[in-house]
């Protein structure tokens, strides 16, 4: 032993070294690379399709395709036409209980949709290039000379489109897709008129009595104990027309729900600190506001008796109201607005005028109003 190892030499192809027992061994770089496992198939002959053939009938499915772009358009004309002439809730039953205006927007949009997609398929297989491509798996990142090819490509399917010599077809196309703005501006009208100053106001009159806002039942003075609070609404909301129906309803009910809720509370007289000109605001020291919270619009009936404050349970307002429902804390910037109250020849607490501010979150319009 001359004390060196017997080891063969490494390999520097950076290759095994062909042990017996290694099997990360690998073939000599030298022998012929044996075939794939699996013969590719490669593609199969291509078939030029009658449109590639025959120019007439090429001219046909031109027609074909402008004619489902042009009736595209009619079904988007036809939208906007049923959505002016039938009334939300007539006709109920018109067809498997769908109603007219819901039938009709239904089917119209949606033939207006499916025409033009039909019609890009059909362009797709009978009138464009027909020829197979083959793209090979890249880095993320591209070289430059394959993102050149890449616009080589894209201009190539433009041409291959042949949208250039076929103005019927692009034009056709041009018209169904601009029409598919016509509905999309129809419904926006949907989002209703503007606001107007129908935020300024509510549904509280003078002489409107205020009653339970679960029973309905007009308060009276003897009614109220000191420190009690009492969640109202105006009496419009309880009343019915000649065929017993609500004067009020629906979506209205709600929507003037969210304005004209209010809280009563009765406080000591020698602890109320009415504002100038207010001193007439409420009665035996009944006082009555706004329950809509003016930092954004939750309701407030959270009352502590003895210090006469109420507290918002979104964001922690709170309101003094003995002292004109001031924010003492929170993140509300105005007080709640309070409603004139007074009584009418019966006893019964009743509304003055509407509030004398708008009611709930702050607006841009409202400004110092």
């Amino acid at each position: 032993m001359n004390g060196k190892s017997s080891q063969p030499p490494p390999d520097r192809t950076g290759g095994s070294t062909g042990v017996p027992g290694n099997e990360d061994a690998v073939a000599d770089p030298h022998l012929p690379v044996p075939a794939e496992p699996i013969d590719n198939p490669g593609l199969p002959v291509h078939q030029p399709r009658p449109t590639d053939v025959d120019d007439a009938a090429a001219k046909r499915a031109e027609r074909q395709i402008a004619a489902m772009f042009g009736l595209s358009a009619v079904c988007a004309l036809l939208f906007c036409v049923a959505y002016f002439v039938f009334s939300i809730g007539e006709e109920t039953d018109t067809f498997m209980g769908l109603g007219a205006s819901n039938l009709a927007l239904g089917v119209t949009l949606g033939l207006a949709l499916l025409l033009i997609g039909i019609g890009a398929i059909q362009w797709a297989r009978k009138l464009m290039s027909d020829h197979e491509i083959v793209e090979m798996r890249h880095p993320v990142v591209s070289p430059d000379s394959d993102r050149t090819e890449a616009l080589t490509a894209l201009n190539q399917g433009f041409d291959d489109s042949g949208i250039a010599r076929r103005p019927l077809i692009r034009n056709s196309l041009l018209g169904a897709a601009g029409m598919l703005g016509l509905p999309a501006v129809v419904v926006l009208a949907d989002l209703g008129p503007l606001p107007g100053t129908a935020l300024e106001r509510t549904v509280w009159r003078k002489g409107m009595r205020i009653v339970n806002d679960v029973s309905g039942t007009p308060i009276r003075v003897e009614e109220v104990e000191i420190g009690q609070l009492i969640n109202a609404e105006p009496a419009v909301f309880f009343a019915t027309d000649d065929e017993g129906e609500p004067v009020i309803e629906g979506p209205e009910l709600q929507a003037a729900k969210a304005k004209a809720a209010v809280i009563v509370v009765r406080i000591d007289p020698a602890e109320i600190t009415p504002l100038p000109a207010r001193e007439n605001w409420g009665v035996d020291g009944i006082l009555c506001y706004s329950k809509i919270c003016t930092h954004v619009g939750c309701p407030i009936s959270l009352y502590e008796q003895q210090t006469h404050h109420v507290l918002c349970p979104c964001h922690q307002s709170t309101f003094d109201l003995a002292d004109n429902a001031k924010v003492l804390f929170g993140p509300a910037a105005r007080p709640l607005p309070q409603l004139p109250i007074s009584l009418d020849a019966e006893g019964y607490l009743v509304a003055d005028s509407d509030f004398r501010e708008p009611v709930g979150p702050s607006f841009p319009e409202r400004g110092d109003r």
